[in-house]
């Protein structure tokens, strides 16, 4: 009994390997590729990266994209930005400087929201829209 147990346990082995080592040929062919299709063409009279015989010099500086904001031009723009922001009537970190004021916002935000939207606030309520 124990001898055709054995049998078709290594027998069906024996068909796993066979079968492995026939798709392993196709398996690797389909990983590599000998098309130029999907590469990039090179420059006109160029061969790629060439040898010159010299280390490269990484003393020189960068060259910057665009010229840097003189100390005039930098108090313009932000006057610029005063100004703007003067216009919209923003006051800025009025409301953080009192902690007071925005606990209660928090507090009652959520319920005046939901009492407009359902309609039934006081009409007597100035937040009521």
């Amino acid at each position: 009994m124990t001898y055709s147990v054995g049998r078709h346990v290594f027998f069906c082995a024996r068909m796993m390997l066979t079968a492995t080592v026939a798709v392993l040929p196709l398996a690797v062919a389909g990983c590599s590729s000998t098309s130029t299709v999907d590469t990039a063409p090179l420059a006109s009279g160029t061969r790629g990266a060439q040898d010159t015989g010299t280390y490269p010099n990484l003393n020189i500086a960068p060259k910057v994209a665009a010229p840097q904001f003189t100390e005039d031009q930098k108090a313009a723009k932000l006057a610029a930005l005063q100004g703007a922001r003067q216009r919209q009537g923003g006051r800025a970190g009025a409301a953080a400087s009192d902690p007071g004021a925005m606990t209660t916002l928090a507090r009652k935000h959520g319920e005046d929201t939901l009492k407009a939207i359902e309609g039934k606030c006081d009409p007597i309520d100035p937040a009521c829209n």
